[in-house]
């Protein structure tokens, strides 16, 4: 329960959000509240309700005065989350906590953090290491007038936008793991469309044909590795269409995470992109839908976010 203003500066707003999938979607949540009891934290706590509320569940805990806040869940959620915490008046006083707990943890996996060890991710939490971290914005007009959404990973354009999800899945069994990489190589190779895209970044202008082009302000699930979220820069990666063998070159690059080496892609560093014309490819943003209109601009925000990470 959220108090109208909060008077305990060290206690922790939480927002639970349930593994997508999971069968007892209140076992793990027991399990965390059990060690959280075990090492005297005081907490308030809220689960999310459907898909989406996260964001609305972040900026109340913020509005409020919650100093910690803390997401129990997986990328899209975290992205939900900063986005609820970045419109809150209060948001440069909030510290941020992960216990990952998604599909895909990519961002909490960049920092040493595993799904598996919700102990050892509130023992970070708890020493409360903090860093300042940048977090990427995109910014376009629509009916309503301007609209903002922020994102902590990468903004994927193109077939990345569908095969993310799939090839990032952590799966428990090592033929599990082999199926989610093959049905990512199926849908690439049934779906390897190239898209005309316009963009501008670095006084330079790009128009051609590209089969995905990705925004990273992380590593953005191995196809911005080099990316990393306290530069001040974005890294892209633009890759062209490919013929049958070197697409299943570069699938299997990307699934290695080595996709730097993959002789179509281009890579560029920037302070801001925009991208003029998507050539009608879908888009994602941190392993969510995201349905922008074009002109696209995607800038860098410096060390706008206070990040609890590991020692």
């Amino acid at each position: 329960m959220v108090s109208a203003r909060l008077n305990d500066r060290r206690r922790w707003g939480i927002i639970y959000c349930p593994r997508i999938g999971a069968v007892n979607k209140i076992k793990r949540w027991r399990e965390i509240r059990a060690y959280l009891v075990e090492k005297g934290v005081t907490y308030d706590y809220i689960q999310s309700e459907d898909y989406g509320s996260v964001e609305r569940l972040a900026r109340m805990l913020a509005d409020n005065g919650y100093e910690t806040i803390v997401v129990v869940g997986g990328d899209g959620a975290l992205q939900d989350a900063i986005n609820g915490i970045m419109l809150s008046e209060n948001s440069a006083n909030v510290s941020f906590g992960i216990i990952p707990n998604g599909i895909a943890n990519d961002f909490a996996g960049y920092w040493g953090m595993n799904e598996n060890d919700y102990k050892r991710a509130i023992d970070c939490i708890i020493a409360g290491r903090t860093r300042k971290i940048d977090v990427g914005c995109c910014k376009y007009v629509t009916d309503s007038g301007e609209q903002v959404r922020y994102f902590m990973n990468v903004v994927n354009i193109g077939l990345s936008a569908n095969i993310v999800e799939i090839a990032n899945k952590k799966m428990k069994t090592p033929f599990a793991k082999w199926l989610s990489h093959a049905r990512a190589m199926a849908m690439l190779l049934m779906h390897h469309n190239s898209f005309n895209m316009k963009m501008r970044l670095n006084n330079h202008v790009v128009e051609a044909p590209f089969m995905m082009l990705c925004v990273g302000n992380a590593r953005g699930y191995g196809m911005t590795p080099s990316a990393v979220p306290y530069n001040g820069f974005l890294d892209v990666s633009a890759i062209r269409p490919p013929k049958l063998f070197a697409l299943v070159q570069g699938v299997y690059m990307l699934l290695k995470r080595r996709i730097m080496n993959y002789k179509l892609m281009e890579p560029f560093r920037t302070t801001e992109i925009v991208i003029d014309d998507a050539g009608g490819a879908r888009a994602g943003i941190d392993g969510r839908p995201f349905a922008p209109t074009y002109p696209l601009t995607i800038t860098i925000m410096q060390e706008k976010l206070n990040l609890i990470i590991p020692k």
